[in-house]
């Protein structure tokens, strides 16, 4: 069973949201705050497996919120999806760097939220279609050279390029005609030598270095 908590400062919005996740077989409500400061007081006494996070709430917001559990050793490792109404370049490259391993908008489609949490769940990262071109736009503009990329061997690289194209560990195997266990072992050791926290910030790396996939 995947858990999750709810952060947001509408209880509508979290009452629709609960609704939607307690429908699933494999998902359950673990915990709900309406503020960033009751946000980091339930995700330490529930440890969830997902955090769906509002950007916009009054005064500790999203973002200081996700900067919060990235600085606490002890909540680094809270996968979060932010979730917003708001699609604007600023939130979602801050969310980015600040851990998110997700971004979606409130009206997604229900399946694509639950979708969401299980991705994400699973270790890998969940970026809307309009926010994964922004972030392909915005990292594929000069911006100084990419450090890391000597670090890689030809196959994690060429891995890293499919993670780039938003393939699950199971997709990007059946493309290589290898086990998803070697795919995620290769993830893994790329994401620890170029310093990427999360899933989401290795497909920004990736972007960045000019990986793509050769077919």
């Amino acid at each position: 069973m995947i858990r999750v908590v709810l952060a947001d400062d509408e209880d509508l919005v979290r009452m629709g949201l609960r609704v939607l996740i307690e429908r699933a077989d494999d998902l359950t409500v673990a915990g709900e705050a309406a503020t960033g400061h009751d946000t980091l007081r339930v995700l330490r006494r529930v440890r969830p497996d997902v955090l769906l996070l509002d950007v916009r709430m009054p005064g500790m917001d999203g973002l200081a919120t996700l900067r919060a559990i990235a600085a606490d050793p002890d909540l680094a490792g809270t996968r979060v999806i932010m979730v917003t109404t708001f699609e604007i370049d600023r939130y979602i490259f801050e969310a980015l760097r600040h851990g998110a391993a997700g971004f979606v908008l409130k009206d997604a489609a229900p399946d694509e939220l639950t979708r969401a949490i299980r991705v994400v769940a699973a270790g890998e990262a969940l970026l809307s279609p309009s926010v994964t071109r922004r972030v392909v736009a915005m990292f594929s503009q000069p911006g100084g050279a990419v450090t890391g990329i000597d670090t890689l061997t030809g196959r994690e690289r060429e891995i890293v390029a499919w993670v780039t194209t938003g393939h699950t560990n199971e997709q990007i195997a059946r493309e290589l005609s290898v086990s998803a266990a070697t795919v995620r072992t290769h993830v893994g050791r790329a994401m620890v030598k170029v310093n990427a926290r999360t899933r989401a910030q290795l497909v920004v790396f990736g972007v960045r270095a000019g990986l793509t996939v050769e077919r």
